[in-house]
């Protein structure tokens, strides 16, 4: 059998839109996760239950990894956070095309089956309010956001894809002090690849390069981050082997500096690197008499010569051994990530663990029935303000949601606690809501915001306790296309912050999500 004797390859004219690929910025798009708040902050992505949607994979089921756990995000309603995931190949037959947005979704190229361009697009309108912004007595902040994306998904026959995505972040409002690339941004080549895949001896095979989105590996640790209005996106290569039970990733990358001129000033990052090593096992579905479950180990290294601890800011080389399981065991879903880093930080030595357990039980035989469920976990913290070893460990590019809706809290010197609750009030109405208690792993070093800075003067106060939250957001799904989602959070500063004088904020947000 010839190497690429089944290959697809997918590439669109946007992609070469630009002369070099670069890179872009929780997250967002895990719905039906193990901790349902966290899923939902996703859920304007997710449109629905976690389901294979209109998935169809290019080899047969018999031999392929299951589609929902490659280490590309959840599908939901057809839709995926990464468009280049979504397989609209039913669109071929005429017959199942409803309207003119289901014809963008498959266009035949000369006349044959597998040349074909498939369209895709976003609108996305959000409103954010923040009480004491930077947990600050201040003027209240009002965030106005809009987000436009367009990309074209070209398949070459079986073998070749091109993909291409340009994306738009408008922002306006009051008070929104320092304003980031990844929120305001005129124009972006959000993502521009070209892949090639094959089989060979029943393993599906695949080489993908240029800028590209990732999401292989425990959502606390790496996702897109839909919360920003440009998506975190990497420039290299992500290479891979998928057989029906096991499957092996393996990838190379540089983040994106964004730049807010165009599309020219988005260059790769070469003082941050990302690379490493994910695996995937399909356990037995006999164990716990029915399951669904994986076991995906993983090592990883993350590079970056200005990384900032205390009043340093210096060459650091982390090193990530983890493992992460993940699935269903009947009525239990579980998301269970341990993870220890190692490694040097200006000469001196990293010792981290970072232990992650997100799980939840399903009160019904449906899919949609209520769960109830909690998250417990630790992030180790110390020597960002002292010296000798490192012990704060961080997630590279995590689910800058997961602990608050604001952004005030991240897996660094951190411990927290969440009972959560989700369910469904009206058919197409689901709701998530969870308390959350957070304190410090160790009172000698600072509280830590999701991008990674310290709460200033927080290391210089003994108290333990961080916060409360308090979250809740629901999600209407119209339809697969059109959703809307409301979110409010209340986080109560405990002595840690307001002993450094930070004040307790609330938060509330609302969009709506237009896609085809």
């Amino acid at each position: 059998m010839p190497i690429f004797a089944r290959c697809r390859i997918a590439t669109a004219p946007l992609a070469l839109i630009a002369a070099t690929p670069a890179l872009a910025e929780p997250a967002a798009t895990t719905p039906d996760g193990p901790a349902p708040l966290a899923a939902a902050g996703t859920a304007a992505q997710a449109l629905g239950p976690k389901e294979r949607g209109n998935q169809v994979p290019t080899s047969p089921v018999s031999e392929s990894y299951p589609a929902d756990a490659v280490g590309d995000g959840v599908t939901a309603g057809g839709y995926n956070q990464s468009r280049w995931v979504e397989d609209w190949t039913r669109y071929r037959d005429p017959k199942k095309r409803d309207d003119l947005i289901d014809r963008l979704k498959f266009i035949p190229i000369g006349g044959r089956d597998d040349v074909y361009l498939t369209l895709s697009g976003e609108l996305r309108f959000r409103v954010n309010e923040t009480t004491n912004p930077n947990l600050r007595e201040a003027q209240a902040q009002r965030q106005d956001i809009t987000r436009i994306v367009g990309g074209a998904d070209l398949h070459l026959g079986q073998h070749i894809r091109l993909f291409g995505e340009l994306a738009h972040g408008g922002l306006a409002g009051e008070n929104l002090g320092t304003i980031g690339a990844q929120f305001r941004n005129d124009l972006v080549v959000q993502q521009s690849f070209v892949d090639v895949t094959g089989t060979v001896a029943h393993a599906d095979l695949g080489v993908r390069y240029g800028r590209q989105t990732f999401a292989d590996g425990p959502n606390l640790m790496v996702v897109p981050r839909d919360n920003n209005t440009i998506f975190t996106v990497y420039n290299g290569t992500r290479a891979w082997a998928r057989a029906k039970q096991v499957r092996v990733d393996l990838f190379d990358f540089y983040t994106t500096r964004l730049g807010v001129g165009g599309t020219g000033d988005d260059i790769s990052d070469k003082g941050r690197r990302f690379s490493g090593i994910s695996g995937g096992i399909v356990l037995p579905k006999t164990l716990f008499g029915g399951s669904k479950l994986y076991f995906d180990p993983f090592f990883w290294r993350l590079r970056n010569d200005a990384a900032v601890w205390g009043r340093t800011t210096t060459r650091e080389e982390r090193f990530f051994y983890g493992l992460h399981a993940l699935g269903d065991a009947g009525p239990v879903n579980i998301d269970w990530t341990v993870n220890y880093q190692g490694g040097n930080y200006n000469g001196r030595p990293i010792s981290a663990l970072l232990l992650l357990f997100a799980q939840n039980y399903r009160l019904g035989k449906d899919r949609s029935a209520p769960r109830i469920g909690f998250h417990a976990d630790y992030a180790s913290g110390g020597g960002g303000f002292t010296g000798g070893t490192l012990r704060n460990a961080l997630a590279p590019f995590g689910n800058n949601i997961y602990y608050s809706y604001q952004l005030y809290a991240t897996p660094t010197n951190l411990i927290a606690v969440a009972p959560t609750f989700t369910f469904n009030p009206l058919k197409k109405v689901r709701l998530s809501a969870e308390y959350q208690l957070s304190w410090r792993d160790t009172v000698r070093d600072a509280v830590y915001r999701a991008n990674g800075t310290a709460f200033a003067g927080t290391q210089n106060f003994g108290a333990r306790k961080i916060a409360d939250t308090a979250r809740v957001q629901a999600v209407w799904t119209i339809s697969p296309r059109v959703s809307v989602t409301g979110r409010y959070e209340h986080l109560m500063a405990g002595p840690a912050l307001t002993d450094a004088g930070y004040r307790s904020s609330d938060f509330l947000a609302g969009w709506v999500s237009l896609r085809f």
